[in-house]
């Protein structure tokens, strides 16, 4: 009983801990956005009075599925924290682990999908539209890759895939097959939606796509959810390819230049055709993909 009511208040504290970072993550792109642009940009803490503005205000709901939809997508990422490490911090470490991540994360796009259907805007459908059929575009040579890993090091657990990059950095897979770790930061990129390949938003032409119909607290968890996303996407990059951490400040730090690189490469690129992304990520990443791995296995 004690370990279970321990389990549940570390998952509370872990769940806290990622959306706060998220949205300071949030934050701190915008003002080097701005910066990049020549301009002074939002105070960096500005997303955290969005947020608390948003769930202060009065909400439009478009029925039961809008409701669930919101709340699946939340949840979907939420869940996925559990099996997470956060710098040595995490609740389960099993086999099929980094596999399990990617399901989870395509609930979380499902309920956004549920979420745009119970809406009933063009814009919204067309936003998720796109984000699913992208997620077919970069979940192909993120997989290629994590079979190579799997391969490498008998592990699908990603405390395992972690602790095998033990023993000094040069042991990282960044430096081991830096061409896999380029191949999934450009993965990473279509992950977070960071231009070229944030078609599913593109606030110029769909007016931010999926959440469009989204206002006070369902915009609110929605910014959550995004967050939430971003953590748990920067983590498993970092666990995967950057050797984790035991230490979370030092985690931190690792995701942190990670999100600031991507952050900066999307500024400078102009966004790709929903088609043209795909198509891009079917022709070069998966080929060179298919190339490291096979380095890997023979």
């Amino acid at each position: 009983m004690i370990e279970m009511l321990m389990t549940a208040v570390k998952f509370f504290l872990i769940t806290i801990f990622s959306s706060a970072l998220g949205l300071l993550f949030m934050g701190i792109a915008r003002k080097i956005i701005a910066r990049i642009q020549k301009r002074y940009g939002p105070p960096f803490y500005q997303p955290y009075l969005d947020v608390i503005k948003l769930f202060g205000k009065n909400a439009i709901t478009h029925g039961f599925i809008f409701d669930f939809g919101s709340i699946m997508a939340l949840g979907g990422v939420i869940a996925t924290l559990f099996f997470i490490p956060l710098g040595g911090w995490y609740l389960y470490s099993m086999s099929g682990t980094v596999i399990l991540v990617i399901y989870l994360l395509a609930i979380a796009s499902l309920g956004m999908a549920m979420g745009t259907v119970g809406s009933g805007n063009p814009q919204a459908s067309l936003g998720i539209s796109r984000a699913l059929t992208q997620m077919l575009g970069y979940e192909l040579p993120f997989l290629v890759i994590l079979f190579g890993l799997i391969y490498k090091y008998q592990t699908s657990s990603i405390v395992g895939l972690m602790e095998a990059q033990a023993g000094g950095f040069m042991n990282w897979n960044l430096f081991t097959y830096p061409i896999a770790t380029i191949i999934a930061f450009i993965v990473l990129l279509g992950m977070m939606g960071k231009k070229p390949f944030d078609a599913m938003i593109a606030p110029s032409e769909i007016g931010s796509g999926p959440v469009v119909e989204s206002g006070g607290k369902y915009l609110g968890m929605m910014m959550l959810q995004k967050s939430i996303t971003i953590i748990i996407e920067l983590a498993l990059y970092v666990n995967l390819f950057l050797g984790g951490a035991e230490n979370i400040l030092f985690f931190t730090l690792k995701m942190l230049i990670v999100w600031i690189l991507a952050t900066m490469i999307g500024s400078l690129f102009p966004r790709f055709r929903i088609e043209d992304g795909v198509l891009f990520y079917w022709k070069w990443p998966l080929m060179i993909a298919i190339v490291q791995v096979l380095f890997i296995i023979f």
